[in-house]
């Protein structure tokens, strides 16, 4: 017979209804893939405004926790639900996990993967995808405004004055309001981050392609011009992503897969719709990283 602190002990490892109908399809995808298996879920679309639905650099915590105890030879599939975050964690993300399971990730997007997030999806072998999946463009942001947005509107400014100084009062409270160094950083921003998925193409998805070098022009072309994406809110399709070059697979090619990837999706969705947790980074065994509002909680 189990005493009150065993019984205690094991309702507070099971978690929450949620947590058992989530681990539940984790563990039914993994029968079915035989691929290690990690969720990166946020909640930015369930609770906007909260600190830390972002990508950031604690999220590597949730991320060791993930990792350890996983057989690193059966590779890594990535659940990538995200607006995307800071570009220094996504390197430094990215290079963890490549050093754990090398080239061998595949990045799914259940539905958004925006950003950073589609930084991210690049540096895998392979994307799959629904025919309501995203990505979105990778064009660096500064506190919500596009670095290349910056450039442009300096760069459109410098025109307008030369050709008629009395737009001097016009431009001049605008620019005013630029840090000395704003241009510099957005101009250092765009250039890292496309070194960045380019290196992660050239040394992953498009390795072995012919041409490889046209095809990664293009792609960073497609996801990093703001004048093509004309806004960093811009959804990219399965279609789209098809076009400009990029490795990705039609998850309704694959019933199903796409039922296991889904039923995963729904209930991640679930979790963070309705109840505290706004980020959550978990594995096929259950080994769980989960930020609450005011908490986090970590669950072996």
């Amino acid at each position: 017979m189990a005493n009150w602190n065993e019984i205690l002990n094991e309702i507070q490892a099971s978690g929450s209804t949620y947590d058992v109908v989530r681990r539940k399809y984790l563990k039914e995808l993994y029968k079915l893939t035989g691929r290690n298996i990690i969720i990166y879920y946020s909640g930015w679309l369930q609770k906007p405004g909260v600190a830390g639905v972002e990508l950031n650099d604690d999220d590597k915590n949730g991320f060791m926790n993930a990792i350890h105890g996983l057989d690193k030879s059966e590779g890594l599939d990535l659940f990538l639900h995200t607006p995307g975050g800071d570009t220094a964690a996504t390197e430094s993300l990215v290079d963890y996990l490549r050093s754990i399971f090398g080239t061998n990730i595949r990045a799914i997007i259940p539905q958004l993967a925006l950003s950073a997030g589609s930084m991210i999806a690049c540096a895998c072998n392979e994307i799959l995808m629904g025919k309501h999946s995203s990505l979105g463009p990778i064009d660096p942001q500064f506190q919500g405004v596009p670095a290349h947005g910056v450039i442009e509107e300096f760069r459109r400014a410098c025109d307008e004055i030369r050709s008629d100084q009395a737009k001097i009062a016009i431009w001049q409270p605008i620019i005013a309001k630029y840090h000395p160094t704003l241009i510099g950083e957005c101009e250092k921003s765009i250039i890292w981050s496309k070194e960045m998925v380019e290196e992660w193409l050239i040394s992953g998805m498009l390795k072995n392609e012919e041409n490889n070098k046209l095809i990664i022009e293009n792609i960073i072309k497609e996801l990093s011009d703001h004048a093509l994406t004309k806004s960093h809110a811009r959804h990219i399709s399965y279609s789209k992503a098809k076009d400009i070059g990029l490795k990705v697979s039609l998850l309704e090619d694959n019933p199903e897969l796409q039922e296991a990837v889904l039923s995963v999706h729904h209930s991640c969705i679930q979790t963070l719709s309705s109840t505290g947790a706004y980020k959550i980074i978990e594995n096929q065994k259950g080994v769980a990283y989960i930020k609450m509002t005011a908490q986090v909680f970590v669950q072996q």
